[in-house]
């Protein structure tokens, strides 16, 4: 008896071949000028890179990119 493609006898025990995705090359949100809050978010960024926070970066770039003015 000889396994075929797809039969259970013969399971693949490689891994597939790599899925490759495009690189995101998104710009970074810009704070409106002359907004009091998006300069708030904005110099909370700058503080959480500072610290190594980028999480917390990246979360005010996202409010920042969501704020009414944009």
């Amino acid at each position: 008896m000889t396994a075929e493609a797809g039969d259970v006898t013969d399971p693949q025990t490689y891994p597939s071949e790599p899925v490759f995705l495009p690189v995101r090359e998104a710009r970074e949100a810009q704070p409106s000028l002359g907004c009091e809050r998006c300069s708030e978010l904005d110099q909370e960024r700058r503080d959480a890179r500072n610290r190594g926070d980028y999480s917390a970066a990246t979360d005010c770039s996202v409010l920042i990119r969501r704020h009414p003015h944009h």
